[in-house]
């Protein structure tokens, strides 16, 4: 009998793993169901109860697909069935719908997005040169306001942390480096009143800055500059310079080029800071960081998530001293490298 127990305990431990390991496998259809619903804006639409049918006529949908869309959505959790209606419940809506102040219906339509590229990953891997050239595809506008929207989204609850551990409050002039939709340029100003900053990206993204800026009462304290700091040099003068989630798309090379760049932005003295993804040394923790240099394999030409040594050689190799490590990353982008243009002596 204690043979037979232990060969059952066994079994069924391998039994569990392979479970585990085949959920992994099945992970994109739930994921897939969701996406759609997004892109759909199927839980904008159903604030109020309605019908698959109903839903349908209005989203131009098959009635047969919806409904069957529509029942996955309630089994997981995303709607409420009563009938043949469906609803989205008031949590749910605040949080998935179109332009509700707490949406992350933006992340959401990056994330499907992303698909394409990821489907190509096996031929990445293997290094088909027309995978990549499919994948290096530059975004139309919309899809170029979908990733802008969706970092303010990751950024509006996390750069006020950030600002919580950084501690800018003796610094006089930001400059942003690729600052996007303005979420960090903005927390920086709300924190530090006497703090003016410099927002450059590429024009586009800095229009939408501007509308975000404007609309936060903090456009009159920022200075938006259009360029693209891969073939520009950066505004100069700034005691404080920030570079978030920035690192994580360019090589090696490219990140000693650009922190070069923003060496020579800053003043004797001036303070760097980093925030991405900050890899163990062994490559394979945090998860989401491991995970996320997939993505950057996916979506780059040379993109990758860097361990807190190679940001430190590379910073080191562009003329910075004092590089520390504020803050380790964990399931979220909230690594935290700080670095230093030295004093003139």
């Amino acid at each position: 009998m204690p043979p037979r127990t232990r060969k059952t305990t066994r079994t069924s431990g391998a039994a569990a793993i392979a479970e585990q390991v085949m959920a992994i496998g099945r992970g994109f259809m739930e994921a897939r169901i969701l996406l759609s619903a997004a892109e759909l804006d199927v839980f904008t639409q159903l604030k109020k109860p309605l019908s698959a049918r109903e839903l349908a006529a209005r989203i131009g949908g098959d009635p047969r697909a919806v409904t069957i869309l529509l029942d996955a959505l309630g089994a997981l959790g995303l709607l409420r069935k009563s009938g043949e209606r469906y609803r989205c419940p008031p949590a749910l809506h605040a949080l998935l719908a179109r332009d509700t102040a707490a949406s992350v219906r933006p992340m959401l339509l990056h994330s499907a997005s992303l698909w394409q590229r990821w489907s190509e990953l096996t031929a990445l891997v293997r290094g088909d040169p027309q995978a990549r050239a499919r994948t290096l595809a530059p975004r139309n506008g919309d899809r170029t306001r979908a990733f802008i929207e969706a970092m303010h989204v990751v950024g509006r609850e996390l750069a006020t942390q950030v600002v919580r551990v950084v501690k800018p409050t003796r610094a006089r002039s930001l400059l942003d480096v690729g600052g996007g939709p303005g979420t960090y340029t903005a927390a920086f100003l709300r924190a530090v009143p006497r703090l003016r900053a410099t927002l450059f990206d590429l024009p586009a993204v800095v229009e939408i800055a501007r509308q975000r800026l404007r609309e936060n009462g903090l456009l009159d304290r920022v200075r938006l500059v259009a360029g693209d700091f891969y073939t520009d040099e950066l505004p100069a003068g700034h005691d404080l310079a920030l570079l978030s989630a920035i690192i994580h798309q360019n090589s090696p090379q490219q990140n000693i080029d650009l922190y070069g760049k923003v060496w020579r932005a800053l003043q004797p003295g001036g303070r760097l800071i980093i925030r991405d993804h900050i890899l163990h040394p062994s490559r394979t923790n945090p998860r989401a960081g491991a995970v996320f240099a997939v993505n950057m394999l996916c979506g780059t030409a040379g993109g990758n998530v860097y361990t807190y040594r190679e940001i430190r050689t590379a910073l080191a190799a562009a003329g910075f001293v004092h590089v520390r490590l504020l803050q380790k990353s964990d399931h979220r982008m909230n690594g935290l490298v700080e670095a230093f243009r030295a004093p003139e002596s």
